[in-house]
């Protein structure tokens, strides 16, 4: 590896990400010949080949047999074997098995299913908006951005209502896992080694408790919920065991949560950022599908993925070895001057082709609550409209320490009419 090329920019190192989405390294990761190799802590053997290219990133996500996101791991850093087999959810999995998981949920994905969440988000929207207005202003990130995908995803899993929040506390605990930060790992009353908890996190523990907890109340009184449909269907005719269920919680809850969490912020951002493109948006309502695209591109909730080469190979004329690490810098793709004209520029005007990478790079692991998620995007988006609500930041972002999540930890703005 000592000969491969390297960008410059430690991306494996969270504090590149403590002012959001790092411009200047993907630039020059996209017009490098070729792959760059990211050493990690200095070490001569250990790093990753960091693909930042549209169509370099997509092809990498569409072939599962050459890489995989069942070996190794789908984040930067590696885990035991024996941890593996422990964390492992639907996203840690390749064909088939990933595909009769998948198969467990798709129903309440499709169009059909999710009509009903339509007036569910705007009354949500409206009633967080409200409240924000009437203090004439905050944190948005609170106040908004949280509330309404917790309040979604906790209707869709029969969450109660009361346990919202500390499912929120939770998925908070779970990005903490992806910076530099050290955890507690008697948090929560966790027991279990961190190594073999996703995201090394002692939330994780606690979702996975909860989980089980939930899950036996529904086995014994089932109801219109996605846990009662879980906890009681069946792959190839076995049950799903205990440990792939609440897997299967945990990963719904960070993802249906945490990914259109970072959105929704990100939307504010942009709102006050760029009023004069959103006044276009204001005029021209059919725009509305165009917006929730542009900001889920710009944002790139999720900042990469990564796979393991199951064989040698070569990517864009880089020599990659079986077992070498490749990160999918979606972060990269979504700015990718070759796939989007003017890629840099925020214009909610922009066509909704070709695709972008914001809800991953394409293939069978295409993000699940895509749908869900611009349902709810549009449904903010229609609901600040139609209040004629605009948004000023009153202080820089405070970002997620993560080089996964691309998140907002507080946004303080004022709003008006």
């Amino acid at each position: 590896m000592s000969t491969a090329v390297e960008l410059g920019w430690d991306l494996s190192d969270p504090a590149v990400f403590d002012r959001g989405i790092p411009q200047e390294a993907f630039a020059q990761l996209r017009q490098t010949p070729g792959l760059t190799w990211n050493k990690i802590d200095g070490s001569p053997t250990d790093g990753f080949w960091s693909v930042g290219r549209f169509d370099e990133v997509a092809h990498v996500s569409r072939d599962t047999e050459l890489f995989s996101s069942a070996v190794g791991h789908i984040q930067i850093y590696s885990i035991d074997e024996d941890a593996l087999a422990v964390r492992a959810s639907m996203i840690d999995m390749d064909p088939p098995m990933h595909t009769r998981l998948r198969s467990l949920v798709n129903g309440g994905f499709i169009p059909r299913a999710l009509k009903r969440y339509v007036s569910v988000v705007r009354e949500r929207a409206a009633t967080q908006l409200g409240e924000l207005e009437a203090a004439g202003g905050g944190d948005w990130v609170a106040s908004v951005a949280k509330p309404i995908p917790i309040g979604i995803i906790g209707d869709l899993l029969g969450v109660p209502p009361n346990d919202r929040q500390l499912m929120v506390e939770l998925t908070d605990q779970l990005v903490a896992g992806t910076s530099a930060d050290t955890l507690d790992p008697t948090a929560y009353g966790n027991t279990m080694d961190l190594r073999l908890l996703p995201f090394n996190s002692p939330a994780a523990f606690a979702l996975r408790e909860y989980a089980r907890i939930l899950g036996d109340e529904r086995r014994a009184n089932p109801q219109d919920d996605l846990v009662s449909h879980l906890v009681r269907s069946d792959v190839d005719g076995e049950q799903l065991t205990e440990s792939e269920y609440t897997n299967f919680f945990r990963l719904l809850v960070f993802a249906g949560n945490e990914t259109t969490r970072t959105a929704m912020s990100h939307l504010a951002i942009l709102m006050s950022t760029y009023p004069d493109q959103w006044e276009q948006v204001r005029r021209n309502r059919s725009l509305v599908p165009n917006a929730v695209e542009e900001v889920v591109r710009y944002a790139s909730p999720i900042l990469y993925f990564r796979r393991t080469a199951t064989r040698d190979t070569e990517l864009a004329g880089t020599p990659i070895a079986r077992g070498d690490k490749v990160v999918m810098w979606y972060a990269s793709a979504n700015f990718d001057e070759e796939h989007f004209d003017n890629a840099q520029a925020f214009d909610p005007t922009r066509p909704v082709r070709p695709l972008h990478a914001g809800f991953g790079g394409g293939g069978v692991h295409t993000c699940l609550g895509s749908g869900l998620a611009r349902i709810e995007l549009a449904g903010l988006i229609n609901e600040m409209l139609d209040r004629d609500l605009r948004i000023e930041m009153l202080d820089e972002p405070e970002y997620v320490s993560s080089n996964f999540v691309n998140g907002v930890e507080k946004l303080s703005v004022g709003v008006r009419r």
